[in-house]
């Protein structure tokens, strides 16, 4: 239960500023009433440096289990900030993901596999006056680079693996019913899921070694 002010997680960005809090589903109103709180200081603060905060870019959102969120139904959890009451949202975007309530990923992978099939659209009319390398650096630019950014393999949006077929007759322009398992390996590419789980380990692995080598250098004499 959230009983202060000083009990706020503020998270703050360039042009951005987060707050949360935690609680059961009983005492979400104090959440609510403590982040108000919280809120009006920060705009008694931009008063006095003559800024202004901006309600209508403000958003909220609370994630919990299913359960947790059909409680919440019936209460008003909503949050005013100045004059404006800004009702809790299904979904928010936070640098780019979409979050929804309960961050099942669903939406932004849905919206990731939605972007890459629209730049795949776009490049087919290129697709023949470029040459077979030309078709293989676009596709690893504009598509792969975001179909890796779209959650952990488990989950995976059913879309997906036609993206990376579709990916494949793009750039060894073949007919929509050839088979692309042999193809695949002429390009030297990995299989959707595999391919994010080799980033994943790619990115813990220089974690780890990122801390190693701070550890290894704080024992230097």
């Amino acid at each position: 239960m959230i009983d202060n002010a000083s009990s706020v997680l503020p998270h703050f960005f360039a042009d951005d500023t987060q707050l949360s809090g935690f609680s059961s589903p009983r005492n979400a109103t104090t959440v609510c009433r403590v982040l108000e709180r919280c809120v009006d200081d920060v705009q008694v603060w931009c008063s006095s440096r003559r800024l202004q905060l901006n309600p209508d870019k403000s958003e909220l959102i609370w994630f919990g289990s299913q359960v947790n969120l059909e409680r919440l139904a019936s209460t008003d959890v909503s949050v005013r900030v100045g004059q404006t009451v800004i009702k809790p949202s299904d979904r928010v975007r936070d640098l780019g993901v979409i979050l929804d309530s309960s961050l099942s990923m669903r939406q932004h992978i849905a919206n990731v596999t939605s972007t890459c099939f629209f730049h795949l659209r776009r490049l087919r009319r290129l697709g023949k006056v470029l040459d077979r390398d030309s078709r293989n650096r676009l596709v690893c630019a504009f598509i792969l680079t975001h179909a890796l950014t779209i959650a952990t393999p488990c989950l995976l949006d059913c879309q997906t693996p036609d993206l990376h077929r579709c990916n494949v007759l793009f750039t060894l322009l073949l007919r929509p019913r050839d088979h692309v398992t042999a193809t695949l390996m002429t390009l030297h590419w990995l299989p959707v899921q595999q391919h994010i789980t080799y980033k994943l380990c790619s990115l813990m692995d220089d974690a780890r070694n990122c801390i190693q080598a701070s550890i290894n250098q704080s024992r230097l004499p």
